[in-house]
């Protein structure tokens, strides 16, 4: 079967887990921004978890159904119907064959996933079926999704009517919301930095950009001074690093950031808060930080993830 998208104004993508094993050549993981999000979409429709499906982000969407399927949305800041019905987000429905499925983007939240029961099925590109916009490949044709394009999908793992109408709760979800306290691991270059810097980037307030993108949030707020060099040799760099240029504005790296880059890196966002962060919407959310430590950060991420299978199973999965 096919879904069509008849309606776009916002930034359509199709994104599986992530491009893994390929950033040693200089290609990015790309993937979800909200990756909890992400993988609770596929978990609801029944989906192995590295699943593609359809990434919404900075507008509204319009889909068009061509057979009976089953389709789950995670996210936040959207509003769904399916056909003539308003339906909540963090849950799967049975949509019947024409029937159109709408997402209309609110003032808060940045980030909504599609899932449907198969999966998307476009032709795979260094072993992943994210679109990388930069690099103009993956997903369809490495573009982002305009009307007029029919996605096809897999089949189902089991009967749409043991897919339809699971639902996972609010106690399940990261903290999202609109005054946000993220924890970051502080370094690894914690010493380029003043003092000063430090404990004005733990205890300041800092907003998201409008020149954020996909690659990376650019944060406004307390200028965090260096105490030399505010540049270093090109090394490595992860989602969720935080990098500041000689400006002092934070960047925290995102899903289609560089492979490498060359400012000092003052801290890094912990897993489990990534998805929150994502969610921050630009000139609105407000973004503090507070320190953790590598131990408690893997234990909080993998009681997060592990928490939207066990709500599944719950169902009946």
């Amino acid at each position: 079967m096919s879904l069509e998208l008849i309606e776009v104004s916002g930034l359509v993508t199709i994104q599986d887990s992530g491009r893994a094993g390929w950033m040693r050549f200089g290609v990015p993981s790309s993937g979800p921004m909200d990756r909890f999000a992400f993988q609770a979409s596929n978990a609801l429709a029944g989906n192995p978890p590295d699943s593609a499906v359809i990434e919404v982000g900075l507008g509204d969407a319009v889909f068009r159904a061509s057979r009976d399927c089953v389709v789950a949305v995670a996210g936040i800041g959207f509003d769904l119907s399916v056909y003539i019905w308003d339906f909540p987000l963090w849950s799967s429905f049975f949509v019947r064959s024409g029937w159109t499925i709408r997402l209309s983007k609110k003032d808060s939240g940045m980030w909504a996933y599609l899932a449907i029961a198969g999966g998307i099925q476009t032709p795979p590109m260094l072993g992943s079926r994210s679109t990388c916009l930069r690099g103009a490949f993956g997903g369809l044709e490495g573009r982002r999704l305009q009307a007029g394009d029919r996605l096809q999908t897999g089949n189902p793992t089991r009967a749409l009517d043991d897919l339809a109408a699971r639902t996972l709760p609010a106690q399940a979800l990261p903290s999202y919301g609109e005054d946000v306290v993220l924890e970051v691991i502080m370094g690894p270059q914690e010493k380029y930095f003043t003092s000063e810097a430090t404990e004005a980037f733990m205890s300041g307030e800092y907003s998201v950009s409008l020149t954020s993108d996909r690659m990376g949030y650019r944060l406004e707020g307390p200028e965090l001074t260096h105490r030399g060099n505010t540049e270093l040799i090109s090394e490595g760099l992860a989602m969720g690093a935080i990098q500041v240029p000689a400006i002092g504005q934070p960047i925290v790296m995102m899903a289609d950031c560089p492979t490498t880059g060359g400012y000092p890196k003052i801290a890094t966002i912990a897993s489990a808060d990534l998805p929150v962060l994502a969610q921050c919407a630009p000139n609105r959310s407000t973004i503090r930080f507070r320190e953790t430590t590598v131990a408690n950060a893997q234990k909080r991420y993998r009681a997060l993830m592990s928490g939207i299978e066990d709500y599944i199973l719950g169902q009946g999965e």
